[in-house]
């Protein structure tokens, strides 16, 4: 299993494998602040709002451009006044060392801070740090909880998670049927590389019958969303002549799409066809 990168991601495409994401859909979002306040008046309100808004524009700049150290500032002033994302970049930016000496505690604790105003990649991102252990005991059960908790939340790539979990018997008991069922709930919401997990599934009739025809499906299904590693594995169904006849120029043709796509394994395969570079 393909374990991890680290992203802060707005809309991802990815291959199998768990992604530290700070996720920022659409719009600032509040948690609580960070003092206990009184209500503020609507023209308080609408002056934190502008001055959250200023603050992200120039962290996320800062940010895209390399500038760790003034990104880092910015979003330590904008999670005071508690704003979410804020609070979830300085999380991958403690968690990876960016800016900043990694310090998977702090990126917890903002994590969590996150995950309290109700953020379901922050609960995500939390549930990664248990199953990988990073400044904590590995826990598989503890990162069950909470990819559950994301996924209740409607996130994808928690869904797509906790499948691996039962997929895989981490923490819990190996189960393919509960397993393909969290991955039809990734794939329904979105998440390519559950898409392609279920391929994966009927190609090798891991718990379930081999059958080529919905593993081809399913891996379209996915490659239609750029997932390179399904764009490779309908190469290896050409090339094989698994439940279609074999095709040396259709094999070439999806290992050279999942080549581009950066996929490895393609440019080995299209090496062994010897196709030139």
């Amino acid at each position: 299993m393909n374990m991890m990168g680290f992203a802060v991601n707005h809309g991802r495409s990815r291959p199998a494998g768990f992604l530290w994401a700070a996720a920022a859909a659409a719009g600032l979002l509040f948690g609580p602040p960070a003092m206990a306040q009184s209500p503020p008046a609507p023209a308080a309100q609408t002056d934190t709002l502008t001055v959250a808004k200023a603050l992200m524009v120039r962290g996320v700049e800062a940010y895209g451009g390399g500038n760790n150290a003034v990104a880092l500032d910015i979003f330590h002033q904008a999670a005071a006044i508690g704003v979410v994302d804020a609070m979830m970049y300085l999380g991958v930016m403690y968690g990876t060392g960016r800016g900043v000496d990694v310090d998977f505690e702090a990126s917890r604790a903002w994590f969590s801070h996150a995950a309290d105003a109700g953020n379901s990649q922050a609960m995500c991102n939390i549930g990664l740090m248990y199953f990988q252990g990073l400044g904590q005991p590995k826990s598989y059960t503890e990162a069950m909880s909470w990819f559950r908790k994301s996924a209740a939340l409607g996130n994808a790539e928690a869904m797509f998670n906790v499948g691996v979990l039962y997929r895989d018997g981490l923490g819990v008991p190996v189960n393919v049927i509960d397993a393909m069922t969290w991955f039809k709930r990734a794939a329904d919401a979105g998440d390519n590389a559950a898409a392609n997990a279920i391929g994966v599934l009927y190609q090798q009739g891991l718990g379930i019958a081999v059958d080529y025809g919905q593993a081809m499906s399913w891996y379209q299904r996915a490659a239609r969303d750029g997932n390179a590693t399904a764009l490779y594995n309908i190469g290896v169904l050409w090339e094989d002549g698994l439940g279609v006849a074999k095709d040396r120029n259709q094999a070439i043709e999806w290992y050279t799409k999942a080549a581009a796509a950066g996929n490895t394994s393609a440019k080995a395969a299209l090496k062994s066809l010897g196709v030139p570079e």
